[in-house]
């Protein structure tokens, strides 16, 4: 029996993987790469786009719409696509309830969050994190401001497979937050009592099922966002994505974030396999092995290089 890991190569950071005698090993070993969000991070959309030889499975190009600002962001890929998010503006135009999304300045990988009743309490809050040193003028320069829109959250991971010429959908989680999910499992008095400074650190996701009705929507916003990036960054998203989305009380989807890779929240199905997958495969299965299906599938029919660049 094989084990999960057959082989292990430990560099001293991320950024390591670019240098050449790593990737000549790499190279060697017949390796593809599975980018997450730390490899965008800390490797750099630049790098992984000019230097990388190792393929990288997926369009690696589509890393970098994942962001909030700069000429490819991913309000333009939801613009594109026609699907429903929450409203941008700056400072001076905040009129009601927000949510400022901020890089953490000490932790590039982490986004912190700021949720504000108005331009007032934003920019208490703003200077609150600011003097704890958790944000500082340089992330606040990339950080963007959008209008606080309430519903129920819902990760919803998506695979499109080229092979297979078909969108699926993996699997739907929640994420788990430090210190949020602390603190609402408190009492509301104890909670107003402690005025305790909310964080919004990713610590864990949890399998969760869709209302059904929604599946259909679900897959027609998944479709268009497929759609979108063909046009935008062709040939489009290759496997893995997540739209991150809020269902309103008229039952409509709005999505606040996007992962234009392989998902957090898709390790939650590891040992038991994503719950959707059973409608496209017959079988629950988790991310990863659906990217190795892809890959095996790629291979066997002489296409690898249509789902790797």
């Amino acid at each position: 029996m094989r084990e999960t890991v057959d082989e292990c190569l430990v560099l001293p950071n991320y950024a390591k993987i670019i240098e050449d005698e790593v990737q000549a090993e790499l190279l060697g070993k017949d390796a593809v790469i599975v980018p997450n969000r730390s490899m965008a991070v800390y490797v750099g959309y630049d790098r992984i786009e000019e230097r990388l030889r190792v393929p990288v499975f997926g369009n690696k190009k589509m890393l970098r719409w994942e962001e909030r600002v700069g000429g490819k962001n991913y309000y333009a890929l939801l613009d594109s696509a026609g699907i429903r998010r929450p409203r941008v503006m700056r400072i001076e135009e905040v009129d009601g309830p927000v949510i400022l999304k901020v890089q953490e300045a000490m932790r590039e990988q982490e986004r912190a969050f700021i949720i504000a009743s108005d331009r007032e309490d934003l920019e208490r809050k703003i200077e609150s994190m600011r003097s704890r040193n958790l944000i500082s003028e340089e992330t606040l320069r990339r950080s963007v401001i959008e209008e606080l829109v309430l519903g129920a959250h819902f990760n919803i991971n998506y695979f499109y497979s080229v092979v297979r010429r078909r969108l699926e959908i993996v699997s739907i989680d929640r994420r788990i937050q430090s210190n949020l999910d602390g603190l609402l499992h408190l009492p509301a008095r104890d909670q107003l009592d402690l005025r305790a400074p909310v964080r919004m650190i990713e610590v864990g996701h949890v399998p969760v099922s869709l209302r059904e009705s929604l599946l259909e929507e679900a897959m027609e916003i998944g479709e268009r966002f497929v759609d979108a990036t063909r046009r935008l960054e062709p040939p489009g998203i290759i496997g893995p994505f997540t739209l991150q989305v809020m269902v309103s009380p008229d039952l409509k989807m709005i999505v606040y974030d996007v992962a234009t890779r392989i998902g957090g929240g898709t390790n939650a199905q590891m040992g038991i396999g994503g719950q959707y997958s059973k409608l496209f495969l017959r079988k629950a299965v988790s991310m990863g092995r659906r990217i190795c299906i892809e890959l095996r599938e790629a291979l066997e029919s002489s296409a690898l290089t249509s789902v790797t660049s």
